[in-house]
């Protein structure tokens, strides 16, 4: 049935974009990879180290709020990095093969400045990419443009770092937005939440999570 749907939009071309239905077709991010099972314990919250978990985070009905303040201190007392609320997948850190993020995020308008994906860890540096929110707009760093217009509803995000092969890529609602290279292999893992940048962001900064999922190419 797919195969004669497929067929019957590619028949009909030139009534939109080759590359719009050649999507609709195509593959799920997915496909081809394990889902790692998750326990809570995965789960790791990192938060301003002088306000309690509450005051931060919240998880009702499967949806993980997670919101900070310019002004609000590091995750620890040492630390000379921005505020921030996040989701740390513990215990899968990985440094070689293909892996995979999976999550429905949702932010809220206003939310600026504001990584709300990142993988951490790198052989050049701190993070392999960061995904940032600017005005509604996801950015790698402060930089290319991934998404537009992404305020104020559930976008599908999944990540796929490929270390052997030295890429990463984007997908928003199952669609294929971006693709860089890494920054050579490390100790890696996937966070979410919502992490201040160094420059122009928001005094309030809020991203909402569920269903968070990890996979492995088989």
């Amino acid at each position: 049935m797919r195969g004669s749907y497929c067929y019957m939009l590619l028949s009909l071309v030139f009534l939109g974009s080759l590359k719009d239905i050649i999507q609709l077709c195509g593959a799920d991010p997915t496909d081809g990879f394990i889902d790692v099972p998750l326990t809570e314990y995965n789960f790791e919250l990192q938060k301003p180290y002088d306000v309690p978990l509450e005051k931060r985070y919240s998880s009702v009905n499967g949806v993980r709020r997670l919101w900070v303040y310019a002004d609000d201190k590091p995750h620890n007392p040492s630390s000379q990095t921005q505020p921030r609320t996040e989701v740390r997948i513990r215990g899968l850190d990985y440094s070689s093969g293909i892996w995979q993020f999976e999550g429905y995020g949702f932010v809220p308008n206003g939310t600026s400045g504001a990584t709300v994906a990142q993988i951490h860890g790198a052989a050049h540096g701190a993070t392999t990419i960061i995904l940032r929110i600017y005005n509604g707009d996801m950015r790698y760093y402060s930089r290319d443009l991934v998404a537009t217009n992404l305020y104020d509803k559930w976008f599908r995000l999944n990540i796929i770092h490929d270390v052997d092969g030295g890429t990463v890529t984007v997908f928003i609602d199952g669609v294929q937005k971006f693709q860089v290279k890494d920054k050579g292999p490390g100790d890696l893992y996937f966070k979410c939440g919502v992490y201040a940048a160094p420059a122009n962001i928001s005094y309030y900064m809020e991203s909402r999570w569920k269903d968070l999922k990890i996979y492995k190419k088989c």
